[in-house]
């Protein structure tokens, strides 16, 4: 990574961050905030980024990105997510294990995060399996994965189906002071399942996938916590029941955190009525109730994070018939105009859900989503909340093109993303 210019100034946005809101200029010397003020007067030989009409913001964290390398690389590379994740306004994302090999050893973990530094346009942070090969039967290495700076684990993809040995992973966890983060799906229940289990499934004669999948693990969870006084971490949640478990887990004082897909707060099981691949993900699309709740819970903190499941997969794949085409949707270049558009929430609240609360799960909060202030570390997204713009998959720079949001109109976009002091995105390009 090249060394941050001597000095950045962006001038002419509001920041938004923890501490408030507020008009101001924003000056960036040896990769952190050196001075803020209502107006700054670039010097010569500064380098000036222009935010008017801009938010001047933390950047954001993603919490659930699969960059698909080792060993599927036809799908994405770290370099290809990353840019993806730059150019969307994460200056940090965690990687998902679900590689091949797996993240369950310290080697692989090494050469995610190596990769991810040559890459140089995000903070790459591989997570760890919960079991080897994400099998489900022997924990994997926590001690050594921790030792080795992994700070959450997770079988994603995969639900730990076993409640003994998710108890005993969670008497390990806590210990080592790192985070667990489930699948919840009960396998049993989603055998062959394509869509979510409803009157659409039964009118297109599809297999259904239904919510009590999700809550059932869920709830087993949250009773191991009870039991363990381990916190743990609940990715991707869909449906109504589970927002109402969270809540009222939350309510007891419970250490639990919870994310949501901006797919699962905009997309409903009826785009399957296409038959169209690009809509299957997991878990699946909800209804238009679970979209209200999952919305609700997002503005009302119940779900802490908006987390992207960034899941590329190559085009050949996405054209298969749906039970055999795999899940996942592209996520990283949408999520800020998804959740600026959808949510009817006030605006720190939705930087937050992708800003500091998934730093403070991923345990970057020392580094990412940082208020904008003097001497804080300069990881730093400006975006125009007002810019509409047409996704076309062939302008995103992940290397797959499975979104479901082809052609759609949205509004916001991130016109420069600062990494540690570089500019990793200048007027909506990126810089590697």
């Amino acid at each position: 990574m090249s060394a941050p210019t001597d000095r950045i100034v962006i001038v002419g946005g509001t920041v938004v961050d923890q501490t408030g809101t507020r008009r101001a200029d924003v000056a960036v010397t040896d990769g952190v905030v050196s001075e803020v003020s209502p107006e700054l007067v670039p010097a010569p030989g500064d380098t000036v980024l222009e935010a008017s009409g801009c938010i001047v913001s933390p950047g954001f964290v993603d919490l659930h990105t699969h960059l698909r390398e080792p060993g599927r690389e036809e799908a994405e590379t770290i370099e290809t997510g990353s840019r993806a994740a730059a150019l969307g306004g994460y200056t940090a994302v965690v990687a998902m294990p679900n590689t091949d090999p797996a993240q369950d050893s310290v080697a692989v973990v090494e050469f995610v995060r190596e990769q991810g530094r040559r890459a140089g346009l995000c903070d790459v942070h591989p997570s760890g399996c919960i079991t080897v090969g994400r099998e489900g039967t022997a924990l994997a290495p926590y001690a050594d994965l921790a030792a080795a700076g992994v700070h959450l684990f997770t079988d994603d993809g995969n639900g730990v189906q076993d409640p003994g040995l998710m108890r005993r992973a969670l008497e390990y966890a806590g210990p080592l002071g790192v985070v667990l983060a489930q699948h919840c799906e009960v396998a049993s229940l989603t055998k062959g399942a394509v869509m979510h289990e409803g009157s659409c499934c039964s009118r297109l004669g599809l297999p259904g996938w239904p919510a009590l999948a999700e809550e059932l693990m869920l709830h087993r969870d949250i009773e191991l916590v009870r039991l363990t006084g381990t916190a743990m971490h609940f990715l991707h949640l869909s449906t109504a029941r589970s927002v109402e478990m969270v809540r009222a887990a939350k309510a007891e004082g419970l250490p639990i955190t919870a994310e949501a897909t901006p797919h699962h707060f905009t997309l409903t099981d009826e785009m399957l009525a296409t038959y169209d691949a690009v809509y299957k993900v997991n878990p699946p699309l909800r209804t238009a109730a679970d979209i209200v709740a999952i919305k609700a819970g997002l503005v009302d903190g119940t779900i802490d994070a908006i987390a992207t499941d960034h899941a590329p997969h190559p085009p050949h794949t996405k054209e298969a018939p749906l039970d055999q085409a795999p899940p996942g949707m592209l996520g990283l270049e949408t999520a800020l105009a998804l959740a600026l558009g959808e949510l009817d929430a006030p605006l720190d609240t939705v930087i937050g859900a992708l800003s500091w609360r998934p730093a403070a799960i991923a345990g970057l909060a020392h580094l990412h989503g940082r208020p904008v202030a003097v001497g804080e570390p300069a990881n730093l997204a400006v975006f125009d909340p007002t810019h509409e713009w047409t996704v076309e998959p062939a302008d995103l720079a992940s290397k797959s093109r499975n979104t479901p949001y082809a052609g759609r109109v949205v509004r916001g976009k991130v016109r420069h993303t600062l990494l540690h002091g570089r500019p990793t995105v200048v007027d909506s390009l990126a810089q590697l």
